[in-house]
């Protein structure tokens, strides 16, 4: 499953990247995230590991994300890995003024076992919970001063 989503933040882009790059503040628009917990590899840049614990329902579910790109303000991007799932994602900042930034997300999802039917039954919810993560940074972003 592919998918691209795109959300304008009335805030300059140097201000989003700084916001958006420093893990410290994804417990602050992520309000799944239980823990975070850095693996190995330099922080934020390629190679790097890190495992990400959320609750999702009843459940605390494990990501190990690993960093793949670092080219900002063009392109940070990485995979995260949960049993029966696979997540490679794109992120890119542009700027629309100086005041202004657009995020463009790209990613795709590669299920097995039992995740191929949830994906199936429920592709719309993949897409509306990256959408509603999107939302919260963007409204976490625009509270900043």
């Amino acid at each position: 499953m592919k998918y691209e989503l795109v959300i304008e933040i009335e805030k300059p882009r140097d201000v989003v990247l700084k916001l958006f790059d420093d893990p410290s503040n994804m417990k602050k628009w992520q309000p799944s995230l239980l823990e975070y917990r850095h693996l190995s590899g330099e922080q934020g840049q390629p190679g790097a590991k890190s495992e990400h614990v959320h609750k999702l329902g009843r459940r605390n579910v494990t990501m190990v994300e690993t960093i793949t790109k670092r080219n900002l303000p063009d392109e940070f991007s990485g995979t995260y890995e949960v049993k029966n799932c696979f997540n490679s994602v794109y992120n890119s900042f542009e700027e629309l003024s100086p005041t202004s930034t657009r995020w463009i997300l790209r990613t795709e999802f590669i299920f097995q076992g039992y995740m191929r039917i949830m994906a199936f039954l429920m592709p719309g919810a993949f897409k509306k919970e990256t959408r509603k993560h999107m939302e919260l940074f963007k409204k976490y972003a625009e509270s900043t001063e």
